[in-house]
């Protein structure tokens, strides 16, 4: 089963609901070998912390789900 990714390294991203944040850049992705296993995405906010997500798009606590939103 092909997964279908949101972000990806490099992508410049922002939160809905947390505009505190400020703007996040995708610093990282995991990707797990094993079926049904996780997708994951690190995103460094501007203010200094580094927050993960679930990056699988037929996830429903994707990050996309949960606000997070391409710039």
């Amino acid at each position: 089963m092909r997964r279908r990714i949101y972000l990806r390294v490099g992508d410049k991203v922002e939160h809905l609901r947390y505009q505190v944040w400020g703007f996040g850049d995708v610093v990282e992705e995991k990707h797990s070998s094993l079926d049904g296993g996780f997708c994951l995405v690190r995103i460094l906010f501007e203010d200094g912390i580094e927050r993960s997500f679930i990056n699988d798009m037929d996830n429903e606590a994707c990050c996309y789900y949960a606000g997070i939103r391409l710039i």
